[in-house]
């Protein structure tokens, strides 16, 4: 019995003890029993997270109700902002409202002299095929002027040193390797300055708030402003619209209560 009781132990629970095993009452020995705690312990399972599939933000006393595209209220599968309107709602897709608005904002700053740029702090290399290198080192003056810096790195690689301050945090391997997709439609003939919004369009989609981003609330009413005040906001760069509007009317007929 000592034997087996033994072998049991060994065969326990992973992370508990030897001692943790319950003696065997068989052995009579008091001493043993009144030692062992069988209280049941305090354990949680751990759970996988919940997929996230919408986020309420707090009710704001803030007049940003009564703008045009009103006040966020949630935000649906970290891709959608929903605002409260003085008359109905808005759902805005945040990815494609923010590419036209950095499109936007390139055009101006090209206007206006040329786009800032922010250095890297680490330069990055990118992975290409050894023409459409040669293709971005050839176009490597043109790009700076739209705020990217790049030279060939070998033969298969470009390194960026600059990118265009507006787009922040970027995806630079990203906009490279669309750019040089752009650069081969494009052909060796024309400047980039020539075909301007495909380039701006490039860089402003790949630059963007990305669908699947969590935003605070301020920032989600920031970008709300921001739409407002920006021309041709209502679609994006591809011609998709960035946003759809219910009036309230709309939504009570929906429902049948009018």
């Amino acid at each position: 019995t000592t034997v087996s009781a033994f072998a049991l132990g060994r065969f326990g629970a992973p992370g508990f003890p030897p001692s943790a095993v319950r003696p065997n009452p068989f052995q009579r020995d008091a001493a043993a029993l009144a030692a062992f705690d069988d209280r049941p312990r305090d354990y949680e399972a751990p759970l996988l997270p919940a997929a996230p599939s919408a986020r309420l933000e707090p009710t704001e006393d803030a007049p940003a109700a009564e703008a045009p595209l009103g006040a966020a209220r949630a935000q649906l599968h970290e891709t959608y902002i929903v605002a409260q309107t003085a008359d109905g709602l808005v759902i805005v897709d945040q990815h494609a409202a923010h590419e036209r608005l950095v499109y936007e904002r390139m055009k101006k700053a090209l206007a206006g002299g040329g786009v800032q740029r922010q250095g890297l702090l680490i330069p990055e290399i990118v992975e290409v095929d050894p023409e459409d290198a040669r293709r971005l080192d050839a176009r490597k003056e043109e790009f700076a002027e739209l705020g990217l810096a790049l030279e060939r790195f070998g033969e298969d690689a470009v390194i960026v040193r600059e990118t265009p301050a507006m787009l922040g945090a970027a995806d630079v391997a990203a906009i490279v390797r669309r750019l040089a997709e752009d650069l081969a439609d494009i052909g060796e003939g024309l400047a980039l300055k020539e075909r301007l919004e495909e380039v701006c369009g490039a860089m402003a989609c790949r630059g963007s708030v990305r669908a699947g981003r969590r935003m605070t609330a301020a920032e989600m009413n920031a970008l709300l402003r921001q739409m407002e005040e920006t021309p041709h906001s209502g679609q994006c760069n591809h011609g998709r619209p960035t946003y759809v509007e219910l009036k309230l009317a709309d939504i009570e007929r929906l429902f049948g209560r009018k």
